[in-house]
């Protein structure tokens, strides 16, 4: 391979890298609906649309960006805020009144499809803003990203997913506070999740903490929730 074609191929491997772990984890959640998977057509419009949310929330970021100089701030409070409640409004608006919606694991499938969507473009913007620095950097950031932060942003949005789910089947006058508590709970998990890995540059502990406390524990919290969601679709 002569060096014009080397520069071409590296930055599509680059660019397949950093595209594979959104789309793993899509088919990973979408795998987990064992009783009555959703329409792939659907999954994938959601995903599609969760891509395209990610640029008005980047908007809305940047301008509060503008009043807001401290990166904590905007890490752990502002951007879990404005990305989780994106995701949230993709759901609500293309997937919660679809007939397809018809049991409580929808929600989770639905709202992991639409984070992945938002966390790959994330994700491709992240690792080719490092491959500016060096190919290896870009392949440390998909590694690193692909185990935490590409599957984080599932795990956020799956709370809510299984509140949307849960409402879905409630009594009427239930829905909104199971919507809203599970919807501030994921925007919370998502605060501490971007908290942790800002003050790890700081405090060392904090990455022990997200390691060892805040991943394991959005795992088992997920576990559960797929679990209680698949059984109250049939019971």
């Amino acid at each position: 391979m002569n060096p014009d074609q080397a520069m071409v191929v590296e930055p599509l491997v680059i660019l397949a890298l950093a595209l594979a772990p959104g789309v793993f984890w899509a088919w990973y959640f979408y795998r987990r609906d064992k009783y009555e998977p959703e329409p792939a057509a659907l999954i994938v419009k959601i995903f599609l649309l969760g891509v395209l949310i990610t640029f008005p929330v980047a908007f809305v970021e940047g301008f509060f960006g503008l009043f807001i100089v401290s990166p904590l701030i905007m890490g752990a409070v502002i951007a879990p805020i404005v990305e989780e409640y994106g995701k949230f409004a993709v759901v609500r608006r293309f997937a919660y009144h679809n007939t397809e919606f018809n049991e409580p694991m929808d929600g989770i499938v639905y709202a992991a499809a639409a984070a992945l969507g938002l966390a790959t473009l994330e994700n491709v913007l992240y690792v080719f803003t490092a491959y500016l620095t060096s190919p290896s950097l870009a392949l440390g950031t998909i590694v690193v990203r692909a185990i935490f932060s590409v599957p984080g942003h599932a795990l956020f949005a799956g709370v809510w997913g299984y509140a949307l789910g849960r409402a879905k089947f409630a009594a009427p006058e239930e829905r909104s506070g199971i919507v809203l508590r599970g919807l501030a709970l994921g925007m919370v998990l998502h605060g501490i999740f971007n908290f942790l890995l800002i003050s790890a540059e700081i405090v060392t502990y904090a990455l022990a903490v997200f390691v060892l406390v805040l991943i394991p524990g959005l795992w088992l919290l997920a576990n559960r929730n797929i679990k209680q969601a698949l059984e109250r679709g049939h019971r």
